[in-house]
């Protein structure tokens, strides 16, 4: 199986140790996104909603630079510092997410995000033959 690290400057740089993304075999790996604006390097959105919403569109850079769209995330993870926020980010997360089938997801709240986040996304999608050796036949 091959494994590849996925990178764009449309999407925040990592701040960390670690790739935006992660292509291994069938499946990409897309690391935590925050609410950071690329284009500034500042979060800009004071609510979750908004952060929301930059959070998604920066999944979806790094999706888009493996060649995939939002259609093929299978699973994400949503973290909260306050889950009073779960209905306006749940709200947000579908006018982004309207595919279907709708992605497996979990919502967890945390105690802190960098950068004082309040939401942040990581996400797992499908690439069915995009590597020769996929996770199926091993």
């Amino acid at each position: 199986m091959t494994i590849s690290a996925i990178s764009t400057d449309k999407s925040p740089a990592s701040i960390g140790p670690y790739s935006q993304g992660v292509r291994a075999g069938d499946f990409v790996y897309i690391s935590g996104q925050l609410p950071i604006n690329p284009a500034t390097g500042f979060i800009e959105a004071q609510e979750a909603t908004g952060q929301m919403s930059q959070c998604v569109a920066n999944v979806e850079a790094v999706l888009m630079a493996a060649g995939l769209s939002l259609a093929n995330v299978v699973k994400a993870t949503i973290y909260l510092t306050d889950i009073a926020d779960f209905g306006d980010v749940n709200d947000e997360y579908a006018a982004h997410f309207n595919v279907r089938p709708l992605p497996a997801r979990c919502t967890i709240q945390v105690g802190a995000l960098p950068g004082r986040a309040k939401v942040e996304i990581d996400a797992i999608a499908y690439s069915p033959g995009r590597d020769s050796t996929s996770l199926a036949s091993t």
